[in-house]
């Protein structure tokens, strides 16, 4: 092992502890969206959050930072929001001798954690400067340059992107997650966790280091994935056949999120539980129960090993009704279309992301019945 590894290892474990593990007592039915954050913070990543108001986004990230040592920014975007609101106004001191210079006090320039609510409204006149923050990291406002510290930039919506200039920001955060109201079989859980979180408590619990987190981030290279790579790369091939979009530019970063789901786990190696992170790539609500399919099926018993990610386990029961209608449709298109090889390989494709789902339908009755649906259709295509 390495001795960025070793140094990075009980950080990672840390981070775990310390950070997340309370975060999941604290925010009830919000364990989902806790790993996403974890992950993205261990990776240098960003993050975005989808839900409606009122389902404890920003308390999550708040508390979150809460329990970062380093510097934190937050701001809720509107249609008019300038970018001397995010970066810093011009220091007019600075401006009567005749510099053009920005004063980044208190400013998302000199943050580590960043949430930005309702990202997007974001509009023309600060999108060039959030892209070049979000991907490379660096603040320009004319002459000026200069390294930004982040760690992580959070953003939340309470709907996708509607246009190509949004979708090219949306696309900077790489793992996205839904945040709804629990269900209500848990509604008192959640009352009781408000109503302590409502309540002031003194704590002396040291903050985990902003720099700390640096050396996971620096430690990710290291980490060993050749026993995931075949199982990567195949992923990737299925995931485009059933027309999610993966860029390569996109695959490699996500090989960072497979690095630091190991190293949470306190491993040096990524397993086949890490692909977890693969479900949190969805662009359209549609691919979501896809995603939870297909990389479920890349995973299979992996997720039950003692140091897999706790994301890989316990899969989502499907809706066995949702599975019905995506399989009447594909029985349709064999039924009165004239297939390709390529359509072919696709439907085949789709079909055996229907039936990996069909194992965790919990209606025994239901699950028969569409797997025999299943297994006639795979009949009439591989006739």
């Amino acid at each position: 092992m390495t001795a960025r590894l070793t140094e990075a290892l009980p950080i990672a474990c840390e981070l775990r502890k310390r950070v997340l593990d309370p975060l999941r007592r604290m925010f009830i039915g919000k364990d989902e969206i806790i790993d996403v954050l974890g992950v993205c913070l261990a990776a240098s990543e960003h993050a975005f959050l989808l839900g409606p108001p009122g389902t404890a986004k920003s308390a999550i990230v708040n508390e979150l930072a809460r329990r970062i040592d380093g510097t934190t920014f937050g701001y809720l975007l509107t249609r008019f929001t300038e970018p001397s609101e995010l970066f810093g106004p011009w220091d007019l001191r600075r401006l009567r001798d005749g510099e053009l210079v920005t004063n980044t006090a208190g400013m998302l320039p000199e943050a580590s954690l960043v949430f930005l609510d309702e990202l997007l409204n974001a509009n023309s006149a600060i999108l060039n400067s959030l892209l070049t923050a979000l991907n490379e990291r660096v603040f320009r406002r004319g002459r000026e340059t200069g390294h930004l510290p982040l760690l992580m930039v959070v953003g939340a919506s309470n709907h996708l992107p509607e246009d190509d200039a949004l979708g090219a920001l949306f696309d900077r955060f790489l793992l996205r997650v839904t945040c709804n109201n629990v269900p209500d079989d848990r509604l008192g859980e959640v009352l009781h966790a408000g109503w302590r979180l409502e309540t002031p408590q003194a704590t002396n619990e040291p903050r985990l280091p902003a720099e700390s987190v640096r050396i996971v981030h620096r430690a990710l290279s290291e980490v060993g994935l050749q026993a995931v790579h075949a199982d990567l790369t195949t992923l990737v091939h299925r995931l485009r056949r059933a027309g999610i979009a993966v860029s390569d530019r996109r695959a490699v970063k996500l090989q960072r999120l497979v690095a630091a789901s190991a190293l949470l786990c306190g491993r040096s190696a990524a397993a086949r539980s890490d692909l977890w992170v693969f479900k949190h790539i969805w662009d359209a609500d549609e691919q979501r129960e896809v995603l939870q399919s297909l990389v479920g099926d890349a995973i299979g018993t992996a997720g039950d090993e003692p140091d897999a990610h706790p994301a890989a386990r316990n899969p989502d029961r499907p809706d066995p009704e949702v599975i019905a209608r995506d399989l009447h449709a594909l029985e349709l298109q064999v039924t009165t279309g004239d297939l390709q090889a390529v359509d072919r390989a696709r439907t085949q494709d789709r079909l055996r992301a229907l039936q990996s789902r069909l194992e965790w339908v919990a209606d025994a009755t239901a699950r028969d019945f569409l797997q025999q649906r299943t297994e006639a259709l795979w009949n009439r295509l591989l006739d």
